[in-house]
């Protein structure tokens, strides 16, 4: 049942007026409906930059679990709740999937009866050719859609863990396939610079290439390092966490992310995440060998160039 979220999101609204210069709004909203279908981290961000910035003047919200509308109703995210995503999704002009990917298929057919002629369908998953299989083809004839990858995010879940700052001077990725509507194209490209986002056009294929490197990739790293350190006997394991030092930290930071979307992301990214692995085990031989052999030089040259790339990331400000 979706019940409106009351006086909160009149508050919400009075105090992103309140915001002054730094928070700028439009002067019309982009979108006159925006319905989110879940409310987790990147969901409830999304809310909080749009009321922020002003680029809808209605947010809905489709929650999995009464407590979850609760906590958004709280939080004044939104005008209208609730767990059935008919009434949420209705006269949407732009409906975002914040959902684990897994789900992507269960969550289109039951929002396409519902969709309004014209309306534009978004996501925001880190596998893109999964949306071209699983949501594309369930959609109706006339409804546009424009895959999206907000590149940011933290180890946090939830609908309290979101923060309107989330997506500034991030990257965000729109893999749209050809022939896609162009004004829905830049009307996702519009919400995600109102965001304070950089867009980037991008082949979902090439996506998931490159995020199976940037991202995946050092997600399994992360949780077979930290599995790794749960798996030693108690005194070791007591004395890892004691004395963890800035590298094993970052790393259970990582692997402290969403399980469930991860197992999702590696479930259908699995053609590109086992060919960035393959290439992980070739090096991590060499590396091995350099080690077993004590050449030192090949090492100082390894450490050499990945500092570089450590300066480039913070040169490009996505440190």
């Amino acid at each position: 049942m979706a019940e409106p979220s009351g006086d909160r999101a009149a508050a919400a609204d009075a105090a992103a007026a309140a915001d002054g210069p730094d928070a700028p709004g439009t002067a019309e909203p982009l979108f006159d409906r925006v319905a989110l279908i879940g409310i987790g981290l990147i969901g409830s961000s999304l809310a909080r930059a749009i009321r922020r910035y002003r680029l809808a003047r209605t947010i809905t919200v489709a929650a999995r679990t009464e407590a979850s509308c609760a906590k958004a109703r709280d939080l004044g995210l939104c005008d209208l709740v609730g767990t059935d995503l008919g009434p949420i999704v209705a006269g949407a002009d732009l409906v975002v999937l914040c959902t684990p990917v897994g789900v992507y298929a269960e969550v289109a057919t039951a929002i396409a009866p519902h969709l309004a002629p014209g309306a534009i369908v978004t996501d925001v998953g880190s596998v893109k050719q999964l949306v071209v299989r699983d949501v594309a083809p369930l959609l109706p004839a006339g409804v546009h859609l424009v895959p999206a990858h907000p590149v940011a995010g933290t180890e946090h879940s939830g609908p309290e863990a979101g923060f309107a700052e989330l997506f500034e001077g991030r990257w965000c990725i729109l893999t749209p396939a050809p022939g896609t509507n162009e004004a829905s194209v830049e009307r996702v490209a519009a919400l995600w610079r109102g965001c304070r986002s950089m867009i980037e056009l991008m082949d979902p294929k090439h996506h998931d290439v490159v995020l199976a490197i940037t991202s995946h990739l050092p997600h399994l790293i992360a949780y077979t390092i930290v599995g790794t350190a749960v798996d030693l006997e108690e005194q070791t394991r007591a004395e890892v966490i004691k004395f963890a030092a800035a590298g094993f930290r970052d790393f259970t930071r990582i692997a402290a992310s969403d399980p469930v979307m991860w197992r999702d992301i590696f479930l259908n990214n699995r053609e590109a995440v086992l060919d960035v692995i393959q290439r992980f085990n070739e090096d991590l031989t060499a590396l091995q060998r350099a080690i077993r052999w004590g050449e030192g030089e090949a090492l100082f040259d390894l450490f050499t160039r990945t500092r570089e790339i450590r300066r480039s990331i913070i040169e490009a400000r996505q440190a």
